[in-house]
């Protein structure tokens, strides 16, 4: 097939468009470049009111559940006639399904699918328990038949494709989350006093709990000057202000909900970026991010998705439930500049490779091999 032949490519998601977890991030940085490139792109999806991106199609009512540590929508059954008549009028050469999924949308879609149009799919998660893992294979014997349609699987990392491998009998190629650096395109803000900024949703599965743990054995063995800044909400940001104040850490501060536009400048000023995941993370979206907006260190929780990326750079890993060796690692980082320098120009010397313009030919290339 020519390359330059545009395509008219719908990207299929149960949940919502809304949010700014990394499927969603992950649909609209590929989505958005492909448009770019001159391609149609259409977004199939759960329940979404957003207004800034062309071509949203929200098509099935959602439901909001817990499942991998992680508050996520599941659609309600859809009208398959809806479905029918929403691809019949878009006549898309390529359908990019986000897995795994429901049966009862993005299921019916891909039964729906004419013969003519290629169906790639990216499979996402890695399990947080064995739990997750159960669950994950009853939702195999429900899409047992429609898994068949696929005409290629990409997997975000390692973990996500031995995931989908064992659980649903997928062999995928991998490629990475994909990050547009123009976002990020900062220089780094030096000032004093050193700064940890932790940034990311309020619930039990990011760590910021543990983070703040080991800020109690820190505040007890370090005497040096340092703040710290809380970004994000959730269910969890009450508890944490009371713990905070209950164990006087005065040298942190909450500061809410971040918006998009609004994380470069906060990441650029961190001397040490910190995202304490305890598991579920299929790849690290947020630790590319505290990468590129020049972070002097980001360090990860020692999870599946973070190793994808830090395995070069162990020192950038912690252990969260460690609490003295989360702050011994903090406290190494604040007292060696050194160190600091080091870890950010690692990052810079890697960041490269997960920028869009990168992996979005890789996906591109994926599709044209198919047609």
């Amino acid at each position: 097939m020519p390359k330059h032949k545009h395509l008219r490519i719908g990207f299929v998601l149960d949940d919502t468009l809304d949010t700014p977890d990394g499927v969603q991030q992950y649909v609209i940085t590929v989505g958005s470049w492909l448009s770019r490139q001159g391609h149609e792109v259409h977004y199939l999806v759960g329940e979404s009111k957003r207004s800034d991106v062309k071509n949203v199609h929200s098509m099935a009512r959602n439901v909001r559940v817990r499942f991998n540590k992680n508050r996520l929508g599941i659609p309600l059954p859809t009208n398959k006639k809806l479905i029918a008549e929403k691809l019949k009028q878009l006549k898309l050469d390529i359908i990019h399904v986000q897995m795994p999924y429901s049966p009862l949308f993005a299921g019916r879609v891909i039964k729906a699918t004419e013969p003519k149009t290629k169906i790639i799919g990216t499979f996402h998660i890695v399990p947080a328990s064995w739990l997750h893992s159960a669950g994950a294979r009853g939702l195999e014997l429900l899409n047992r038949h429609t898994i068949k349609q696929f005409d290629k699987i990409i997997s975000t990392s390692p973990a996500a494709s031995d995931f989908a491998r064992t659980v649903f009998g997928i062999d995928s190629i991998i490629m990475p989350n994909p990050i547009n650096l123009k976002l990020f395109n900062q220089k780094p803000i030096y000032k004093k006093p050193l700064k940890i900024v932790f940034l990311g949703r309020l619930v039990e599965r990011k760590g910021c709990q543990l983070l703040l743990k080991s800020l109690v054995q820190l505040q007890k063995q370090y005497k040096g000057k340092y703040e710290v800044i809380i970004g994000g909400r959730g269910p969890l940001r009450e508890k944490l202000e009371t713990y905070a104040k209950k164990n006087k850490l005065k040298k942190v501060k909450f500061i809410g909900f971040v918006d998009e536009k609004d994380k470069a400048v906060l990441l650029a000023g961190a001397d040490i970026a910190v995202f304490p995941s305890t598991g579920g993370e299929s790849f690290g979206i947020s630790i590319l991010e505290g990468m590129a907006a020049g972070s002097r260190v980001t360090l990860g929780g020692d999870n599946a998705g973070y190793r994808t990326i830090l395995a070069d750079h162990p020192d950038l890993l912690v252990e969260p439930k460690d609490s003295i060796g989360f702050a011994n690692r903090l406290q190494y980082f604040l007292e060696h500049k050194d160190a600091r320098e080091a870890a950010y120009k690692w990052a810079k010397t890697n960041i490269g490779q997960y920028d869009i313009t990168v992996v979005g030919k890789q996906i591109l290339a994926v599709y044209q091999k198919e047609i």
